[in-house]
């Protein structure tokens, strides 16, 4: 079971890992705090201190175009955010 689907990369989650090191991530809907915590300490080798989850359920969107009506569905996601040791730090960016 694969745990963690991506890094989340946005203004809001930067500035919370540079002030209180925390880091967001899309994980997978059944995955619990304790596979979390070790898949993010033996992918990125950081010390977890704690994992907060947040399920956020898919929505309905809507809008009009030029060919008429369009609808659809926004999928549901769970949300993990990490708060790491004092010292630790992820850097989404060494890969590339």
């Amino acid at each position: 079971m694969d745990i963690i689907v991506r890094p989340i990369v946005t203004e809001k989650m930067n500035a919370q890992a540079d002030g209180l090191k925390k880091y967001g991530f899309i994980v997978n809907k059944k995955a619990n705090k304790v596979q979390i915590k070790m898949a993010v300490e033996s992918l990125y080798g950081v010390t977890v201190e704690s994992v907060n989850t947040m399920f956020y359920a898919g929505k309905r969107k809507s809008r009009f175009t030029r060919t008429g009506y369009v609808s659809g569905r926004q999928n549901a996601f769970k949300k993990a955010v990490i708060t790491v040791k004092e010292g630790d730090i992820i850097d989404f960016y060494s890969n590339i």
